[in-house]
Parts: structure tokens; C-alpha cells; sequence
């Protein structure tokens, strides 16, 4: 018998499915479903671009701000997009981001990609190890992407696996990781695909193989498998902000999974259920620039219905900047929207813009009410298909 059997008994590499209340294949199959969704939803290209750096930034930062980094998430957006300037008491912090962005980047144009991905291997994890610790300052006898040989303690009440059992503990995993859960991504096998990546965090965490940056690891890890079973990019990233969101939490299942004798489900469900949330926000996003782009096509068809002429692409302009804000704007604040709204609308003509709006008006395409205006975007919900509002 193996030294972790009797001090980590919960490390079993099993999964009871039959134990799975019904609530968490619901949330498994939902989530299966919105990844198809996302994957399938043609978005502008600057929308696509900034969808992209906006999650980046959100599980590269997570990631990082639970092992303490302090960098906001603003801040490490303006480092995805190169625009981040730190004094140099603070660039570790930077150098923390860097080496987590890198890997994510690496893993999206290098690990994972069109035909059969390479089995999960101790090495590539080991690999994983290296990158997230990358020019940092580490302890004293860590060395990076090495099995530590010493004990160590999680936190302040839980200790890794024994040290001499890591080797064979992460052979094991990589072993019942590519045995248990293979083919998935594909042909209804997403749910499992999720379990394999959530699991796979779940038990890096439990044996704690190297000196430093296991956390850091087991996310990096999660975000490979999730990439690896096609789920798209910016969802992949969506389980460590929501870890990072609900620090306290995150930190409870993990201690109460291995102190249930490893009940895995629970801290499964808790990840699904972030996961789903998460999703569902971005489908939301999507929804909304989706609309944004049906409403705009709608105005240049209107526009176009009518004969071309100076007047008629002013007013265009000025419903679609209308369009453009949330709700009821000030009249008098409409040459300041936009660059063309103030060139089309000079003080020296100020009957303009309300001949304008009282032209646009009559097409349906803006409402008016006590010296304020905004655009009927609402107008394309009835291209929608009908349904019942119970």
C-alpha cells in the first residue's frame, strides 16, 4: 500500500455518475448547448476582437489575482492590449500576467488545434508548471516544473499528497484522465469533456505535486482541456473568474471535497453552475450585439426605400448614433455624441436637427418626448420568432 492511501484516502480516481443528481446534467447539458451557441454566433470582427481581450483578461487575471496579485482586471485588459504601464517596484505583478497570458496563447495557437491532440502526459503539466512561475521569485529548493520532495501545507490546514507519492500519483491521473474520458468534445460528449476539466483542477489541487504555482497549474491545466474538447476560446476562461469571484467558496469546496472522503460532485456542481453563469452573460453580450447589427441593417433598408439624397444620409446617421446610446437622450446633447454629429449639427444651424427629428420621426425609427429623443430599437424584436411571456 501506497503512503497517500492512508493519509489521502479521497485521491480514489473514481466518478460515481449514478450519485449525479438530476440538476447538474441539466446544468452539464445547458452548458453543452451554449458552447455550440458561441460557437456558432458570427460576431463583427472588433466585436469578436474585443469579446476575445475582455475574457482573456478576465481568467488571466483570475488566475492570478487568487494567488494574490493585486492587478485589477481594467488593468490587465490594458495589459492584453499592450497598453499597461507599471513602475518597476510593481512588475512582477506584470511579469505574473505575462506568463499566464503566454500559455493561454500558446495553448490556443499551438496545443490545440485540427486532428487527434497528443494524450495529457505528466510532462506537459510539469511544462505547464515552468511557464506559470517564469522569471519569478520562488522559495528556496523549488525548482520549476519538478515534483516537490518535501511536504507541504495548503493554506493553513491542509497538506499535499506525501512527496514520494507524487510521481506515480500524476502517472496515475494523466492515466485515468485519457482512460475514463476519451473521444469527448464531440457527438454529445461535452458534459463528460467539462467533468474531465473540472476534475482534472480537483485532483492537481488535492496532490499538490510541485514546490510552487499548483493553483496557478490546475486552472492552466482546466483551460487546456476545455480548449482541447472545442469549447470555444472566451468560455474556456470563464471557470477561473468565476474560482476568483467566489474566492471564499472555491476555497470551501476544495477543503470540503478531500474532508468528505472525496465526494467530487459537490465541488463539480459548484464549478458548473460559475461555468453556467458565466455563459449565460456571454450569450447575452452576443445577443445584444447581434441585435445591435440586425437593427443597424434595418435602418440603411429603410433608408435605402427612400430617394438618396444629403438630408436622408444625415438622418440615417443620426438614428444610428441615437441607436448607439441605452436610452432617451437630450436634444440639446446630440452634437456631442459623435465626431458626425457635430459636424452635421453646427451651432450657426440650430433649426437642423429638429427638422431632422421631426422627419425621422415620422418614420417610426425614433421616439420624442419633452425635449429628449432615442432610437425604437425595439422595433426588430417583432422579427423575432412569437412566443408566450408566462
Amino acid at each position: 500500500m501506497r503512503t497517500y492511501q492512508k493519509t489521502h484516502p479521497w485521491i480514489k480516481f473514481q466518478l460515481d455518475l449514478r450519485q449525479a443528481l438530476p440538476s447538474l446534467w441539466l446544468q452539464l447539458g445547458e452548458a453543452s448547448s451554449k458552447f455550440e451557441h458561441l460557437a456558432g454566433a458570427p460576431l463583427q470582427p472588433e466585436i469578436a476582437k474585443s469579446l476575445h481581450e475582455i475574457y482573456l483578461a478576465k481568467g488571466v487575471g483570475a488566475t492570478t489575482a487568487i494567488e494574490g496579485n493585486t492587478l485589477t482586471e481594467s488593468q490587465v485588459l490594458e495589459f492584453v492590449k499592450g497598453t499597461l504601464k507599471l513602475p518597476p517596484s510593481q512588475a512582477y505583478l506584470a511579469q505574473e500576467v505575462e506568463n499566464i497570458l503566454r500559455e493561454c496563447n500558446r495553448i490556443v495557437s499551438e496545443l490545440v488545434g485540427p486532428g487527434e491532440n497528443p494524450k495529457l502526459t505528466p510532462e506537459l503539466i510539469q511544462h505547464f508548471n515552468r511557464e506559470v512561475l517564469r522569471d519569478l521569485e520562488v522559495e528556496e529548493g523549488v525548482v520549476l516544473g519538478v515534483y516537490r520532495t518535501h511536504s507541504v501545507i495548503v493554506g493553513t490546514v491542509y497538506r499535499g499528497a506525501p512527496a514520494e507519492d507524487c510521481p506515480y500519483l500524476m502517472e496515475r491521473l494523466c492515466q485515468w484522465l485519457n482512460d475514463e474520458f476519451t473521444g469527448l468534445g464531440a457527438d454529445g460528449q461535452m458534459p463528460l469533456a467539462i467533468l474531465k476539466a473540472v476534475l482534472a483542477h480537483l485532483y492537481l489541487a488535492w496532490i499538490h505535486p510541485f514546490g510552487d504555482g499548483n493553483g496557478r497549474t490546475a486552472r492552466l491545466l482546466e483551460f487546456y482541456l476545455l480548449m482541447d474538447a472545442g469549447v470555444p476560446v472566451p468560455a474556456a476562461h470563464l471557470l477561473s473568474d468565476h474560482y476568483n469571484k467566489t474566492r471564499t467558496e472555491y476555497y470551501r469546496q476544495l477543503d470540503r471535497a478531500s474532508k468528505s472522503g472525496g465526494e467530487v460532485l459537490p465541488f463539480v456542481a459548484y464549478a458548473c453552475q460559475g461555468l453556467l453563469d458565466g455563459l449565460r452573460a456571454q450569450i447575452t453580450m452576443v445577443r445584444e450585439q447581434q441585435q445591435k447589427v440586425a437593427w443597424e441593417n434595418y435602418v440603411h433598408e429603410e433608408f435605402r426605400k427612400m430617394k438618396g439624397s444629403a438630408s436622408h444620409k444625415r438622418q440615417r446617421d443620426l438614428v444610428l448614433a441615437l441607436g448607439d446610446q441605452p436610452g432617451w437622450v437630450e436634444v440639446s446633447k446630440i452634437p456631442t455624441l459623435s465626431v458626425p454629429m457635430a459636424q452635421a449639427y453646427k451651432p450657426d444651424n440650430p433649426r437642423l436637427l429638429g427638422r431632422d427629428l421631426n422627419a425621422i420621426e415620422q418614420t417610426g425609427l425614433i421616439a420624442r418626448t419633452h425635449g429628449r429623443a432615442r432610437a425604437r430599437r425595439e422595433i426588430i424584436q417583432a422579427f423575432l420568432p412569437k412566443r408566450s411571456q408566462c
